[in-house]
């Protein structure tokens, strides 16, 4: 473990400042893995970066109206590093959300739409289950009975980029990815040992890990 906080400890990491809530336990939770972790909306320090994470709660319209008042659209458009989507985080890297029928960042294609619960309550809260769809570094060590946190009402559809999936009255992507672009629909930073060891898959992922996904 301590040479793993060591290791972390050579990694940059930038928590993008969207104006959404829950940054600070985002925050915590890497500084805890030992990364310099730090928060910003300033563009050359988000693209200096290591590693990026895009946190949200929250609409996914205010959150992009947010980040166009910071001009940080075309900035997160082309990024190169590992870069993570957390929560309404992940829905903005798709293309479109019909919540507040919004196009977003488009950094993965994919659309959010409201979740099909089949009768279950809304919000979707609570601890549930991933399956994987494909094997990825991200996924590395996640087994099929472990929980991870949920809160949502909307949710991506199912798609080729679709890395692990979960299933709540209808299935929806809780994992996707393509390139240097990742999000997970569930809060890790509240998932406990699962969401740690996410997160530092995620913190460890090199180039190589992500050349052909």
């Amino acid at each position: 473990m301590t040479d793993l906080l060591a290791k972390n400890a050579q990694t940059s990491l930038v928590i993008v400042d969207t104006g959404c809530a829950n940054i600070t336990s985002v925050y915590c939770a890497i500084e805890r893995l030992g990364c310099r972790v730090s928060i910003s909306s300033d563009a050359a320090i988000i693209q200096s970066a290591d590693k990026v994470i895009i946190p949200g709660v929250g609409t996914a319209s205010q959150a992009m109206a947010n980040i166009s008042a910071k001009n940080l659209v075309e900035v997160l458009q082309n990024l190169t590093q590992p870069t993570l989507g957390i929560c309404l985080g992940m829905q903005l890297m798709t293309d479109y959300s019909a919540e507040g029928d919004v196009a977003c960042l488009g950094l993965i294609p994919g659309q959010v739409l409201p979740l099909e619960a089949k009768g279950l309550r809304l919000p979707h809260m609570g601890w549930s289950t991933l399956t994987k769809t494909v094997d990825h570094a991200l996924l590395h060590g996640l087994n099929s009975d472990d929980y991870v946190y949920f809160v949502h009402s909307f949710a991506v559809a199912p798609s080729e980029f679709m890395l692990a999936s979960c299933d709540y009255g209808s299935q929806f992507a809780a994992i996707i990815g393509k390139g240097n672009y990742l999000g997970m629909q569930f809060h890790p930073e509240r998932s406990s040992s699962v969401g740690r060891k996410l997160l530092q898959n995620f913190i460890t992922l090199s180039a190589a890990d992500l050349a052909t996904k």
